[in-house]
């Protein structure tokens, strides 16, 4: 008898989009959790891991929170204010400020990162060669997500 193993069946795309979403929110209650010991809200946190990756003006923000522009001021005061960040001048366009993660802002955010201990124990599930591999594919799923335009419901 020929024993052969049943061919893995593919999964659908909403099946994918269902693995994201719980992932997504599994990390993010681990991430938001560990933000409040080191004494940051979620949105803060999440703005310091933006601003670790590159310095953006106040609406650049705004975009990557998805928030209004207005709300960050106060985000980016209280921040400041804590010496996780700082504003300079834009180079190009004097009234812009862009707003840049301190040192002290980086050291916050990889401590965050370092504590997230649910989101580590799951990493630690996968080999170094499944890691190299997931992070091969999300690398290429990541820029096509990102540029993507916010759209709203459709008719």
């Amino acid at each position: 008898m020929n024993s052969t193993p049943a061919p893995a069946v593919v999964p659908t795309k909403a099946t994918l989009i269902d693995e994201f979403a719980a992932i997504g929110a599994a990390y993010f209650q681990d991430f938001a959790a560990v933000a409040a010991r080191h004494g940051l809200t979620s949105v803060q946190a999440k703005a310091l891991a933006v601003l670790v990756r590159k310095p953006l003006p106040m609406r650049g923000i705004a975009e990557q929170l998805v928030c209004d522009a207005s709300n960050v001021t106060g985000l980016v005061d209280r921040l400041e204010a804590r010496g996780l960040v700082r504003r300079e001048v834009s180079a190009s366009d004097r009234r812009i400020k862009i707003v840049l993660a301190t040192e002290a802002g980086e050291a916050a955010i990889r401590a965050v990162r370092d504590d997230m201990h649910a989101t580590q124990q799951a990493l630690d599930l996968l080999s170094d060669e499944e890691r190299t591999v997931l992070h091969g594919l999300l690398s290429r799923l990541r820029p096509v997500l990102e540029s993507a335009p916010a759209t709203g419901p459709t008719r």
